[in-house]
């Protein structure tokens, strides 16, 4: 099945973005796994899971008691732990999603999380290169849980942008680092689009690549306030790519 990353800048609309086609899939009775790969872990109240539920789910790169079941303890330990119990053990489940949240890549400094950040990679290998099930991954602005070996599962990047200077900028950095990764399939997000200038600012930017301009509604706002948002719109325009995604998929499987 397909698997997908979803990244832009914090304010632009991605993980409401990311949120909508997942439910598209879970609606069509796909299996998705949804991974919130963004510091922000806001995807899970977009996916309308209870906001204790997703409160009381660890992020995976938290559960050090568990890594070190995983991984061994001492000096050594795997690199490539079996992470299939911890996918099992730490999700939520409603309506053909499985949500797990991942949580940042630790950096360096009075202690050494080289097993952590090796247990998160792990999981997304597993979850890109092994699950047959859908894969959309909420990845924030940066992609750095990805890594050259991982990237070769991702099928398609959207990178979500408004019709800015500096959005589209961002935006071209971060497919600058995903082209490096070797991710050939790399699409742009339009969000946010007011009129049409706005649609030729983005065309001008991303003339091979624009998947989608998605009008702007007052709804959208409710996104940061932590609500589900019912974005018309929005939908309409994630309905038409996820039909046009699956399509492909279908036509792969025959």
């Amino acid at each position: 099945m397909v698997k997908i990353a979803v990244s832009g800048k914090g304010g632009v609309g991605k993980t409401t973005f990311s949120a909508e086609l997942i439910k598209f899939f879970a609606r069509n009775n796909y299996t998705v796994y949804a991974v919130d790969a963004d510091p922000d872990l806001s995807l899970g109240t977009l996916l309308d899971f209870p906001e204790e539920q997703i409160n009381n789910l660890t992020p995976i790169c938290d559960m050090r008691e568990d890594l070190l079941a995983t991984t061994g303890e001492g000096a050594f330990y795997s690199l490539n732990p079996e992470v299939d119990e911890l996918l099992n053990r730490f999700v939520l489940e409603k309506d053909n999603i499985k949500f797990l949240k991942m949580g940042a890549l630790k950096s360096g400094g009075t202690a050494c999380y080289c097993r952590e950040n090796s247990v998160l990679r792990a999981v997304i290998s597993k979850l890109l290169l092994d699950k047959k099930e859908v894969v959309i991954i909420d990845m924030g602005a940066g992609i750095e849980h990805l890594t050259r070996g991982t990237s070769s599962g991702v099928d398609i990047m959207f990178i979500v942008t408004e019709p800015t200077k500096v959005s589209a900028q961002s935006a071209k950095v971060i497919a600058k680092l995903a082209n490096d990764l070797g991710i050939k399939n790399i699409q742009f997000i339009g969000n946010k689009v007011h009129s049409n200038a706005d649609y030729n600012f983005l065309k001008q930017n991303f003339p091979e690549n624009l998947a989608l301009a998605i009008e702007y509604e007052e709804e959208i706002l409710l996104e940061a306030r932590g609500e589900a948002v019912k974005n018309k719109k929005l939908t309409e325009a994630v309905e038409s790519l996820g039909n046009t995604l699956k399509g492909r998929e279908e036509a792969q499987l025959k």
